[in-house]
């Protein structure tokens, strides 16, 4: 089977999985760039990047017109991943290529864990802790300058737990701070974009921006519990075989 048609195949699955969960499903980029499309983890990390950045700059601009984004929160909850994602860009290539992995296969296992966790009603925190509130941003920006990934996954629990938004509303601001985070930590990767094969990422985003179409009509059909669920199982195999693989 062809790169490209593999790279068609690929994104349209994440983007199903991200139009039917609202998050996650940029996780599952970085192993198909990986083991379906022979790509470095390095490489693979700032292929994600440019997917994620522009899938989420999409699904952005139709929260925005729901006006389910709270610009000032997301940007000053953003300003402090600011700082770590461009770190985490610039020695993601100084990472040893197993550790990388084994890194990402951590962070699968933790996403899985969370979906398969029941989820908590949103409710308002009276009193919102700016130390905490940067420490998780801080902590979701080095997690996409390192491993290139969205981070939807902390960004929405962080929203709702640490500043009291509604769902909603969290999912919509997640992803301008996932778009801001990207964008620095692309940044400071600007050298290796070019370099990236664009005959296989270019349609692998139309297929993840199509896909993500369909996983909205998805998600009206069968029940979001039991789709995360599924989701959760898939990336959990994932995280396990990456751990399984870095330390072979």
């Amino acid at each position: 089977m062809s790169a490209v048609i593999l790279a068609l195949v690929a994104g349209a699955v994440i983007g199903l999985a991200l139009g039917a969960l609202g998050g996650g499903g940029s996780v599952l980029a970085v192993p198909a760039l990986i083991y379906l499309l022979g790509f470095t983890p390095v490489a693979a990390t700032t292929a994600s990047l440019v997917i994620v950045t522009i899938t989420s700059v999409t699904a952005l601009s139709a929260h925005a017109r729901d006006g389910n984004v709270r610009w000032r929160t997301g940007l000053l909850f953003a300003a402090a991943g600011i700082g770590p994602a461009m770190l985490g860009g610039a020695l993601a290539d100084r990472i040893p290529e197993p550790a990388l992995m084994a890194a990402f296969g951590v962070v699968a296992a933790v996403a899985a864990a969370r979906m398969l966790r029941p989820a908590k009603a949103a409710g308002t925190v009276a009193h919102v802790r700016p130390g905490r509130a940067a420490a998780a941003g801080a902590g979701l920006g080095a997690v996409t300058g390192v491993l290139g990934v969205g981070g939807g996954f902390l960004a929405v629990p962080a929203l709702v737990g640490v500043l009291g938004m509604r769902m909603r509303n969290a999912v919509g601001t997640s992803l301008l701070v996932i778009t801001v985070n990207s964008l620095a930590a692309l940044a400071t990767r600007a050298g290796t974009v070019d370099t990236l094969d664009w005959a296989v990422v270019g349609p692998f985003i139309a297929a993840a921006i199509l896909g993500a179409w369909d996983g909205k009509r998805l998600a009206g059909k069968v029940s979001g519990p039991t789709l995360q669920r599924i989701f959760a199982l898939v990336l959990l195999a994932v995280g396990g075989f990456m751990l399984i693989d870095a330390m072979l």
